[in-house]
């Protein structure tokens, strides 16, 4: 076969093949083959030049790993981007070589050449080490060689990009299907981190979404070093909350690289891409994708599919808060119609009663019966007491927020703690070593509960939990919290316990921050109770506990 015909099928074969890993290879090895160099290897670039894959041919593995990184790109290697094809008889002498790394096998003979897709370099092939030089011959075909690799590269690129839509068009209908079902907005949004992350082949994925204040966090992360980025607040003028505002995605080629990170945890991240979640005009958080350093940027057709699959996401979200909003609707009818029936079926009933007793009460008196007068009376005192009651409670069935029972308000902060946590936090309530359960009965306990603790105790008590939950969300960066409130006793020996316990990093000795526990302190003393914080048994995380005296 001659070297015309050797390089024509060498150009069909690499057109051919559709996976990129093995079409580079192919190309390095075909060119050494071709013209008989003992060394060749492609650097594959960046958008902002740099190497971002390394393909050799004619070394070791055990070669390679000697000699450590792959070249950067610079010196004779920089020269073929700025020259075009580069021929040397003996590579040392040219002005911009800058010397061997440890362990690189000599070389002196050198050819380079661009690797050019629609008028970008894509990569640098060079080959070295050839007995007697290369000839002008060598670099035709290692030229023309090269523009077969272009073609089959974009061909190769083409296909991903197709079977990527494919993979992308299953994801979207996977979320549509969750979200149909009805699955809880947390689930879902695991779902979707977890299968945007797989499908844009991203190493890191994470789900920024308002957090305490005005802040905003990352609640979702799926992937490598995902726990590191669970509960870091992002900065107002950040690139995700500034792609937020913008409505507009965006792709970073490196964020090692980039001058402007203002969050420790990213820098250890390649390429990123970040995809607003928007849903009819509503900022509801934003898509984050990740790469280790060392990986080809996210492309365009990335950030278009992310871009569908947040606004899949900002979905859920809605779809969760319109549902949560239908529960507090039901249950505030379901409040009102018990208040109705209350009011107008057992208060009157009572008033009938009442009205009975009463009559009795003056038929008694009037034949001389005391001892009957008397036990009426103490009954028209029970029946008087009984509507005292049952209007207070159709007082707190009617009133929102802080009318509900302390039982219900403990129950609603730790569901609130749940979106700044990125998990429920456990809740524990006791009266007098008694569990409340919340999937049983146990109006009984929550009515000794309620009974118990003064409202002005009650304020304080919501307070406090609200305050470790939220310490735990910004700082503790854990993986679970408990919170466990007790009432032991009742009247001036009576007692509330609280204890919020996490077993995440524990308190920072160097904070300087601390008006949250000053205030948590502040609240005990009022009540002639105490507060302290420090390390549970386990050694691990943060203890806060406060107690005070029910009267």
């Amino acid at each position: 076969m001659s070297i015309d015909q050797h390089l024509y099928g060498a150009a069909l074969d690499l057109t051919a093949t559709l996976d990129t890993a093995e079409l580079l290879q192919r190309f390095v090895d075909i060119s050494r083959d071709l013209t008989g160099a003992p060394y060749a290897a492609l650097g594959v670039l960046a958008a902002d030049g740099t190497t971002v894959q390394f393909v050799y041919s004619g070394m070791s593995a055990q070669q390679a790993a000697a000699i450590g990184h792959p070249p950067r790109g610079t010196g004779v290697l920089g020269a073929i981007i700025d020259h075009g094809a580069i021929v040397l008889d003996d590579l040392t002498q040219h002005p911009d070589f800058h010397g061997f790394p440890d362990d690189h096998p000599a070389m002196t003979t050198f050819l380079g050449v661009p690797v050019t897709i629609r008028a970008q370099v894509y990569g640098r092939l060079y080959l070295a080490g050839k007995e007697g030089g290369f000839t002008a011959k060598d670099q035709r075909q290692i030229e023309a060689l090269a523009q077969a690799a272009a073609v089959a590269v974009e061909n190769s690129r083409l296909y991903g990009q197709a079977r990527a839509r494919e993979r992308w068009i299953q994801v979207s209908q996977e979320i549509t299907t969750t979200l149909l079902e009805g699955t809880e907005e947390e689930e879902a949004l695991g779902m979707i981190a977890s299968r945007v992350r797989e499908v844009s082949e991203a190493d890191t994925s994470c789900i920024v979404l308002p957090s305490i204040g005005e802040s905003w966090a990352c609640e979702i992360s799926d992937g490598y070093r995902a726990r590191d980025l669970l509960g870091i607040i992002f900065p107002p003028d950040g690139r995700a909350l500034t792609a937020l505002e913008d409505g507009t995605g965006l792709i970073v080629d490196s964020l090692q690289r980039a001058s402007t990170v203002r969050i420790p945890q990213l820098l250890g991240f390649g390429s990123a891409l970040y995809a607003p979640m928007i849903v009819r005009g509503a900022r509801m958080g934003v898509l984050i994708l990740l790469r280790r350093p060392g990986r080809p940027s996210f492309e365009g057709a990335d950030l278009i599919m992310a871009e569908a699959v947040a606004q899949q996401a900002g979905l859920a979200l809605e779809l969760a808060a319109a549902r949560h909003a239908e529960d507090v609707a039901a249950l505030g009818d379901e409040r009102a119609r018990i208040g109705r029936d209350l009011h107008d079926l057992a208060i009157q009933q009572l008033f009938a009663t009442g009205m009975q007793l009463e009559s009795a009460r003056e038929q008694a008196r009037a034949t001389g019966r005391e001892d009957l007068v008397q036990l009426l009376e103490y009954s028209l005192s029970s029946v008087d007491e009984s509507v005292r009651q049952i209007r207070s409670i159709v007082h707190r069935l009617r009133e929102p927020g802080e009318a509900l029972v302390i039982v219900e308000r403990l129950r609603r902060e730790a569901s609130l703690g749940r979106t700044a946590l990125g998990f429920a936090p456990s809740l524990v309530i006791s009266v007098d070593g008694h569990n409340v359960d919340e999937r049983e009965d146990d109006g009984e306990l929550v009515d000794q509960l309620d009974a118990r603790v003064d409202p002005d105790i009650a304020d304080d008590v919501v307070a406090v939990v609200r305050e470790g939950l939220s310490n735990a969300a910004r700082h503790a960066k854990a993986s679970s919290v408990q919170v466990r409130v007790a009432v032991r006793g009742r009247g001036p020996t009576g007692r509330i316990e609280i204890e919020v316990e996490d077993d995440g990093l524990g308190l920072d000795p160097g904070s300087s921050r601390r008006s949250g526990l000053d205030n948590l302190a502040a609240r005990a003393r009022r009540h002639g109770g105490s507060f302290s914080v420090g390390r549970p048994e386990s050694g691990r995380g943060t203890m806060v506990q406060w107690q005070a005296p029910l009267t």
